[in-house]
């Protein structure tokens, strides 16, 4: 099952969002990565309910949802209510750990992500508590940044932590992911590869089997 790939409809064409999406989930794809920035959290603003609730009747693949939001806990009923399937939260807010205890309550993938500068000690004590971990590449915000390599010794510490455990925890990572990086990426423990740039932007079908092919060698 792992690794796998994650694309990022944040770089698809929305005008065709609905098709491109389709188009992903006929090449093997089953789960997309949606971002959600609130311009507070980060210094952008990107899509929202409407959106998310719209797709949901497009497609059956499995809707991961990054919020990049103050508030995640706030609106996290409006996000599962839409159709989402796993929400992901940052460490780095006030409302991460009530944002947690909702997903758990309601059964769904649950993360908790940190940014590139945040110490990976902040999000240790949550192996055992959450599904996944989402460790950003780049600065959250933009899409197109290029890859941080200094993360990869986070995403090992927490592949050690999770494995010593005995746990089952994912690890996935975001940003600068291409053919060069998802290699590297895949080395140091990450189960799933989040990409919108390096699947979007161009050939889809190409991008897609060019990066299968990086991740899986």
């Amino acid at each position: 099952m792992y690794p796998k790939l994650s694309p990022s409809i944040l770089s698809a064409d929305f005008a065709r969002l609905g098709e491109e999406v389709k188009l992903v989930e006929s090449l093997g794809i089953d789960e997309i990565h949606i971002d959600v920035m609130d311009g507070h959290f980060v210094p952008n603003i990107s899509i929202g309910v409407p959106v998310i609730r719209s797709l949901r009747k497009e497609t059956g693949v499995f809707f991961d949802t990054h919020l990049m939001i103050e508030r995640p806990a706030r609106y996290f009923d409006d996000f599962l209510r839409a159709g989402s399937d796993g929400i992901t939260c940052h460490v780095e807010v006030k409302e991460a750990d009530e944002c947690i205890r909702k997903g758990r309550k309601e059964g769904i993938r649950t993360g908790i992500s940190l940014n590139p500068e945040t110490p990976v000690e902040k999000v240790l004590p949550y192996v055992g508590k959450v599904d996944m971990f989402l460790v950003m590449s780049v600065h959250p915000g933009f899409e197109g940044q290029k890859f941080i390599p200094d993360v990869l010794s986070k995403v090992e510490a927490l592949r050690k932590a999770i494995d010593s455990e005995g746990l089952d925890g994912i690890i996935q990572i975001d940003g600068g992911m291409n053919p060069e990086t998802a290699p590297i990426a895949v080395e140091a423990g990450v189960d799933i590869l989040v990409a919108g740039s390096a699947v979007f932007k161009g050939d889809i079908r190409k991008n897609i089997e060019s990066l299968n092919h990086a991740m899986k060698g």
